[in-house]
């Protein structure tokens, strides 16, 4: 099968070309800053909704940028592509604001970016190429990549650089054929997410436990400590760029231990389980509550969109339970339903049957057998997957992508 794949490697470069970084991402800003504040006068120029001449996508604005650039000379020193790109992700945020707008639901129209503030990025196309530890970029040459890049197969589309603290990474986006995966003979499980428990899986037969590493919460006291340091220094000196260097490296580890815990568990549960079953958390809404510092600790969305699209890797399935359905309510005993069930609940008591159980282990044997009983009906089974792959929509939230992924943490087959 064909897919889109996306490689992230980081680059070892030198002064010149840390300098030439710094001035693509300033310049896709700053491109994109403009075409942002020329699309709004636009559309104070031209009040009316049925007048055309207040829309102007990215190729009528790259048209104008050509012009405008010759006033600035220093543009000239990075690729082209810093502005194109900036135009072309500037329109897709602009359609994507009317077509929520449209949907009704609550989207933000597209902000101006600051220095320091947003993050340094830009994407170029062309003559992009990997040449042995080298990556070959327009405008930037051949840069040192920190690894070899022998799992890199496909047509390269693009790459897109990008900061992450002092470091520099390139990802490369490409379109590659797979070999059709062999379904795994493992049996299905149910997976029930918590806070306490990260994950509690349930195969029918056995029940165990995973518990996530925390990153947020275990470095808690030293955020604090950098956040106040940070804080306290004079803005605009060398010292304030010290104390957010080190406070934006603090915060790149975090997400690195909690994105390799999460690559290395869905891996393996695509790679050896029949079937996943998981519920449709609503974590957009759990995150505005007293838990939220618990729940994106987590990183429930990122294991729903890791296991997405590695289930269709590696030739398992995805099952997704609809976001009202009761598995921690429903007793696995004899199916009565506990309605007066609280959080604060952690053991099941069943007033039916007097079955007790921990609460997450309960719930993991509903999932599985739902996640059976889907199996038996070809109809509701197609529905679920469907549903899990993001071509339905669950409730006002946006689709779950699946195509363009990244595979910096495992083998890719």
């Amino acid at each position: 099968m064909i897919t889109n794949q996306a490689y992230r490697f980081e680059l070892a470069p030198n002064l010149a070309t840390l300098t030439l970084l710094a001035k693509s991402a300033g310049t896709a800003r700053y491109a994109w800053n403009w075409g942002l504040a020329h699309r709004i006068a636009l559309l104070k120029q031209y009040p009316d909704h049925t007048d055309k001449r207040r829309y102007c996508n990215a190729i009528e604005l790259h048209k104008r940028w050509n012009v405008h650039k010759i006033e600035k000379p220093w543009i000239y020193d990075v690729s082209k592509c810093c502005g194109q790109e900036a135009f072309r992700n500037l329109d897709v945020a602009l359609k994507s604001f009317y077509a929520g707008r449209k949907a009704g639901r609550r989207v933000g129209f597209p902000k101006f970016k600051r220095k320091g503030k947003s993050r340094d990025s830009f994407r170029l196309t062309g003559a992009v190429r990997v040449s042995g530890r080298y990556a070959v970029l327009p405008r930037l040459g051949s840069i040192r990549l920190k690894e070899k890049a022998p799992k890199l197969k496909g047509r390269i589309l693009e790459a897109t650089v990008s900061r992450v603290a002092d470091r520099w990474f390139v990802s490369f986006s490409v379109v590659r054929e797979r070999p059709e995966p062999v379904a795994p003979t493992g049996p299905v499980v149910g997976i029930d997410l918590g806070i306490k428990h990260f994950a509690t899986i349930h195969d029918g037969e056995t029940t165990r436990v995973v518990d996530a590493p925390k990153p947020l919460v275990a470095g808690l006291r030293k955020l604090r400590s950098l956040s106040k340091a940070h804080s306290r220094k004079k803005r605009g000196s060398k010292n304030k760029a010290k104390a957010t260097l080190k406070l934006a490296r603090h915060q790149a580890r975090t997400a690195n231990i909690r994105n390799d815990f999460l690559h290395k568990l869905t891996t393996d549960l695509a790679k050896t389980k029949q079937a996943l079953v998981v519920e449709d958390l609503c974590v957009r809404g759990l995150a505005r509550t007293r838990l939220a510092k618990h729940v994106l600790d987590a990183g429930w969305s990122g294991f729903r969109r890791m296991t997405a699209y590695k289930t269709e890797w590696f030739g398992s399935r995805l099952i997704v339970a609809d976001r009202f359905f009761p598995s921690s309510k429903l007793c696995s005993g004899c199916g009565n339903k506990k309605v007066d069930l609280t959080l604060s609940d952690r053991t099941y008591e069943c007033c039916a049957c007097g079955l007790m159980i921990d609460r997450d282990e309960n719930a993991s044997i509903n999932l599985q057998r739902f996640g059976l009983a889907v199996l038996a009906n070809p109809t509701t089974a197609s529905s679920a997957e469907r549903k899990a792959c993001g071509s339905e929509r669950s409730g006002r939230y946006r689709k779950v992508a699946t195509k363009r992924t990244e595979v910096k943490q495992e083998e890719a087959a």
